[in-house]
């Protein structure tokens, strides 16, 4: 009896730590949650102006995850006036709130040193 009891326990232990670890590596490859930040440059003034079929849209999207949603985005292609209005030229163009712009792709250190949004620690 008092073994059974031990072996279940040592089993709970090693089922448990399987989880943790796995748990841990999981997080790992989704990398940091991005929310806060996109909502900071949301709330920041900075707006990304795009095109589905860009491949370096999709990328500047891809460096987000699903905190992408939180960031203020035009569709070029939906929103043609303003793109116009916007004068963009190529894509992905970021236009922040003291009118500047940047045409390309941009890193998320970038992003933050542009508009003082903090990353979260990775």
């Amino acid at each position: 009896m008092k073994k059974t009891i031990i072996w279940t326990l040592v089993i709970l232990a090693m089922v448990g730590g399987a989880v943790g670890v796995w748990w841990k590596v999981k997080a790992a490859q989704n990398g940091p949650n991005l929310d806060v930040f996109a909502q900071c440059l949301k709330d920041k003034g900075a707006t990304m102006y795009g095109a589905y079929w860009c491949s370096h849209c999709q990328n500047q999207k891809k460096l987000f995850g699903s905190s992408f949603a939180h960031v203020s985005y035009v569709e070029c292609t939906q929103d043609v006036k303003k793109c116009e209005e916007q004068k963009i030229k190529g894509y992905p163009t970021w236009i922040f709130a003291d009118g500047s712009r940047n045409e390309g792709e941009i890193s998320l250190e970038d992003l933050a040193s542009k508009t003082g949004c903090t990353l979260p620690v990775k």
